[in-house]
Order: structure tokens, then sequence, then C-alpha cells
């Protein structure tokens, strides 16, 4: 059975965007799984000195891209840009050979994230992603505190996930990516 990865870009322990992929797990069409990477913040500092010699975390979060049939992203921005936690973590993976080609969809929680999201497209399309557009969506869920069992029982964003996901789904098993 395929399985997504998810990654978030945020540390924080009530992120909404967490709460974001976490309702994706609920909502998840059948004969798919997700999973969760919750180890951003166990990451070293990037430095290509260690590529050879990669510490286990990383070597941690490279196994498990690696093993994803597609990655469901969900990143705040900050500063105007991406997390400087999330960015560490793309950048252990620029030399992974698993990576290129890699499905990738895209859930923004908030409709003003707007930069960190063509900072994440680019990077993205540097690692050779492959952005599943119909699969990439913004909802707002910006100032409302929903937890993932709010946006599980809210019918309209619960129905834009789910389409989402029974899209990305579609694209991974026909290999229709993007």
């Amino acid at each position: 059975m395929p399985h997504l990865l998810t990654l978030c870009g945020s540390l924080r322990q009530g992120s909404t965007n967490r709460a974001l992929l976490d309702a994706c797990e609920a909502l998840c069409p059948p004969g798919l799984s997700i999973r969760h990477y919750r180890g951003l913040g166990q990451l070293p500092l990037f430095n290509p000195d260690l590529s050879d010699c990669a510490p286990p975390a990383v070597l941690d979060l490279q196994a498990k891209v690696a093993a994803a049939n597609g990655l469901l992203i969900a990143c705040p921005e900050y500063a105007r840009g991406i997390p400087g936690a999330f960015k560490n973590a793309l950048d252990w993976l620029v030399a992974s050979e698993q990576f290129p080609g890699k499905p990738v969809a895209l859930f923004n929680a908030s409709p003003r994230a707007s930069h960190a999201q063509a900072a994440l497209r680019l990077v993205l399309d540097t690692l050779s992603a492959r952005i599943v557009e119909g699969a990439s969506v913004t909802v707002n869920l910006l100032s409302k505190g929903m937890t993932a069992g709010d946006i599980v029982a809210d019918a309209t964003l619960a129905e834009t996930l789910d389409a989402a996901l029974r899209h990305f789904h579609r694209a991974i098993k026909e290999g229709h990516c993007p």
C-alpha cells in the first residue's frame, strides 16, 4: 500500500500546520497510509562536510523520505520565508539520490503565507521534486486555533483535504506526477 510521509515546517507544539497534517491522517482515503516525520528539531545544522558520514537523525530523515511514495508538506511562513529548521531539513536532502522525482503535495494553512510557498517551491524545484498541483491546497486556518479534530469535523475543510488526498493518491498510483 502506498504511503505518504508528512513533513511539518513548524517546531511549535500547537502548530496549525501540524494539526492540518494530523487531520489528513484521519481523512486518508482507503488504500493509502500516512506516516508523520517528527524529528525536525533533532536535526543538526546542515554541514556538507558530514554528507559522507551523516549523523543518525539525518540518516533517519533520508530513509523515511526514500521509503515514502510521496511527501505531504505543510510549512508556515516566518519573516516572509521558510522557517530555518525546515530549510535545514531540506538542505540535508539535497544530496539524497531518492529525492529527485519524489511526488510532493503542498498544504498551506494560511492564504497569507504566499512568500514561504514561493520559496518552498523554488527549493523543491532545485531538489527536483515533482509538485502535484491538483493535490496542493491552501486553506484558511489563520488565527482559528483549530485542532486536527476540528478540521476533520468542518465539512468544507474535510471535503477540500479529502479531494486533495484522493488526487494525490491517484497521481501516485497512475504515475502522473505532476
